[in-house]
């Protein structure tokens, strides 16, 4: 997992490449990026990341969104008053959802990344 600002990368090697791997690459990501930084993943078509291990990891990711920005941030008097700040904010996303949209081919996003790179003291290290 490449850090585009800083250009540093979390690593994982494993001997095997399925979804068991994959997903303890994804827990070592949640845990070492700093709270409140978004993490965009960009995934090939590889069946890895089909599985329903990967796409329930993923949901959760997405409930811990929704932890951090509004559950943990709210107070809550009452369960119902719980489920309605939960409706407002699920109905607030939908109202103006954000896909990642690449505005830059892959060469030149590299390109970037390699200008930017070389200007950092002991990048090549």
């Amino acid at each position: 997992a490449l850090e585009v600002a800083t250009g540093k990368v979390i690593g994982s090697l494993h001997r095997r490449h399925r979804a068991e791997e994959f997903k303890k690459f994804l827990i070592k990501l949640d845990k070492e990026v700093p709270t409140g930084l978004e993490v965009h993943l960009v995934l090939d078509n590889y069946a890895t990341h089909k599985t329903p291990a990967i796409k329930t990891w993923l949901v959760e990711r997405w409930f811990a969104e929704l932890t951090n920005k509004q559950i943990r941030r709210g107070v809550h008097k009452s369960v119902q008053a719980l489920e309605q700040d939960i409706r407002a904010w699920v109905a607030a996303w939908n109202t103006d959802p954000k896909p990642y949209i690449w505005t830059k081919t892959a060469d030149e996003i590299l390109e970037r990344l390699a200008s930017y790179l070389n200007r950092i003291p002991d990048s090549e290290d």
